[in-house]
């Protein structure tokens, strides 16, 4: 039998979100770093983001990572983010998802008790330390890029909860963090529908009130609505919401990280203080202020987030040149009733 194409993934998940690893068989993507490459998939050819997102081969609720060479000397290797919106800088958990798949299949040699692994990423350098005993990853620690706060209590106009204020940050990508009382909803499973709904709703009323771009890397979107509250042991609570209308099932990284600039900017943190994050499922990141920097006249945490990956399977994306969906589909069944604004 004779195939078009043949893409090879590593099934992993960092506390329950799917973060998928292509380690082989994905095409050559132009330009010269990560950041170039991501830009080709958002602007110029998005085939194989929807290849690998997408039905019948994909489900709403996973990324994939692309795994690529490193662009510069200093990184062992390189990786873009892809979801079903588009291809994405940075992810905390598809980090830990990416260093995971790298030990434990021998494509990084590991070395135990600690392997330092250094990521390429379209945001920048990001360093890695994993604990590893017995040939497992067993646990990771990444140190993220400088994470800054945008605006406190940035007012937002909404026709269902009024006024409300959200904390606009970058972790990676920008997020807006909105203490999630004002919505009068609760971080559970039973809410998770509702707070994917109001995430989807606040993203397009953000993207009307608030512009943002990093002074250094160009990105110029808020990526997602991050909800949270304090718990009474004084874990955060954290619900990232992602398109096409779903939940983040860990803690999330990169907006725990957007999280410590805000507890920074507020006074809440200094260097070496550490919070937990606790996901809509109860999984845990530990997350750490590691050290402060400025990235465009704009103060900054250098934060640390430890997490752990699981690898559960292999899979091989196959595809006949009489399918009839190369592109893949989405329902509105499954996808939400805003499928056409996906990729």
């Amino acid at each position: 039998m004779r195939w078009e194409r043949s893409i090879e993934l590593v099934q992993v998940h960092c506390q329950g979100e799917i973060g998928k690893v292509i380690v082989g068989g994905a095409p050559e993507i132009p330009g010269r770093t990560p950041l170039e490459k991501m830009n080709h998939l958002n602007e110029v050819d998005d085939s194989l983001r929807r290849f690998v997102t997408f039905e019948p081969r994909a489900c709403a609720q996973m990324s994939v990572n692309l795994l690529l060479p490193p662009s510069r000397p200093d990184a062992d290797a390189g990786f873009i983010v892809l979801q079903a919106d588009r291809a994405h800088p940075m992810s905390g958990s598809n980090c830990i998802c990416v260093v995971t798949a790298l030990l434990e299949t021998g494509r990084v040699p590991m070395v135990e008790p600690e392997t330092v692994v250094r990521l390429d990423t379209p945001a920048g350098l990001v360093t890695v330390r994993a604990r590893c005993a017995n040939g497992r990853c067993r646990s990771v620690s990444l140190d993220n890029v400088p994470a800054f706060v945008e605006a406190l209590d940035q007012p937002i106009a909404t026709p269902r909860w009024g006024r409300i204020k959200a904390h606009i940050a970058f972790g990676g990508v920008y997020y807006a963090i909105i203490d999630v009382d004002q919505i009068g909803l609760a971080i559970e499973p039973r809410h998770a529908r509702e707070l994917a709904e109001a995430g989807m709703a606040l993203k397009a009323l953000l993207a009307e009130q608030v512009s943002v771009r990093h002074p250094e890397l160009g990105i110029d979107e808020i990526a997602y609505v991050m909800f949270r509250n304090r718990e009474p042991d004084g874990v955060i609570r954290t619900c990232t919401t992602l398109k096409p209308g779903r939940v983040d099932r860990s803690p999330c990284g990169t907006g725990s990280s957007a999280n410590l600039a805000v507890l920074h900017a507020m006074g809440e943190v200094g260097v070496g203080d550490r919070r937990r994050s606790r996901s809509i499922i109860g999984g845990e990141f530990l997350a750490e202020v590691i050290g402060e920097t400025t990235v465009g006249g704009r103060v900054a945490v250098l934060p640390r987030i430890t997490g752990q990956g699981w690898i559960y399977g292999r899979e091989e994306l196959r595809l006949d040149t009489d399918d009839p969906f190369p592109a893949g589909f989405t329902l509105s069944d499954t996808w939400g009733p805003q499928v056409d604004q996906l990729g």
